[in-house]
């Protein structure tokens, strides 16, 4: 496997000998001081281009960066429309291993490309002294954000309503329906109100990563043991227990935040457990 320090060097190289290339920049996890460096790591790059048509005729300059086993082109795709816009982005594999997300942008749009930016940019080649400010790459616009009292009642009434779905899609043996409904909508606003108990402890001067992926470092071994368990969907008895599992969590973080932040913790558990009951659910 090539070294960053190859990758990076050829990545730039060819940015350099291409006078239609103005602007180069890094993206992602790379950039993140607080994501520890590791072989998984893609290579987020934007080519600020002053001619994209030249580019997208035809593939064969990106042999240039290694040899390919598989490419995606999200914007050229039709059962997924693109949501870039004019822009246009290659997703590669090499044989080494390595991962390549290479995006064209229109040197016009700079602009609108460091508005847009979550912050965590470097940037790598500036032939023309465009960027005039330094750039200097942070994740704050991912760290835990203390919520408002409407938020944190927001965030009640969609678990607790969303958590009816699931016992529906149960009890009429759906049980995709009630898999969906608990991994898309109920224990994201888990994983969000725990998030939010961590910052009213701890802060909110960091982040838990994408997907909540650093929360075990700040959960309590049995919460974390518990919330590994509503993961268990592989029959009716196992999503009745992970559901129930995922109240006990909910309710007990609710309760924690609202304490400590001075809100009211709403009982909208009460009328889903109503619902349960009178449906002779449980």
């Amino acid at each position: 496997m090539r070294s960053e320090q190859e990758m990076m060097s050829m990545l730039l190289d060819f940015a350099m000998k291409d006078s239609r290339i103005r602007l180069v920049t890094l993206e992602g996890s790379r950039t993140n001081k607080n994501i520890p460096r590791d072989a998984f790591q893609d290579f987020d790059i934007s080519y600020f281009v002053t001619d994209m048509d030249s580019f997208k005729e035809n593939d064969q300059w990106l042999g240039t960066f290694g040899n390919r086993t598989m490419m995606q082109k999200p914007e050229d795709m039709e059962l997924f429309p693109s949501e870039l816009g004019d822009w246009f982005s290659y997703i590669i594999l090499f044989e080494d291993g390595h991962k390549l997300d290479l995006t064209l942008i229109p040197i016009n749009e700079v602009v609108d490309y460091f508005t847009k930016s979550d912050g965590l940019v470097e940037v790598l080649l500036d032939k023309d002294t465009r960027i005039e400010n330094e750039v200097i790459a942070d994740d704050s616009q991912y760290w835990i954000k203390k919520p408002t009292a409407r938020e944190f009642d927001d965030c009640c009434n969609e678990f607790w309503m969303v958590s009816t779905y699931v016992v529906k899609g149960l009890a009429r043996k759906e049980i995709l329906f009630a898999i969906d409904h608990l991994n898309e909508n109920a224990r994201p606003n888990l994983l969000r109100m725990m998030a939010w108990q961590i910052g009213s402890e701890q802060g909110y001067s960091f982040s838990l990563g994408k997907n909540y992926k650093f929360i075990d470092r700040y959960l309590p071994n049995e919460d974390w043991v518990a919330l590994l368990s509503t993961y268990s969907e592989n029959s009716y008895p196992n999503m009745w227990q992970s559901l129930f599992t995922c109240h006990e969590l909910f309710r007990k973080y609710a309760e924690a935040v609202a304490v400590s932040l001075g809100y009211t913790y709403p009982e909208y558990d009460e009328a889903a457990l109503t619902f349960l009951t009178n449906g002779q659910y449980i």
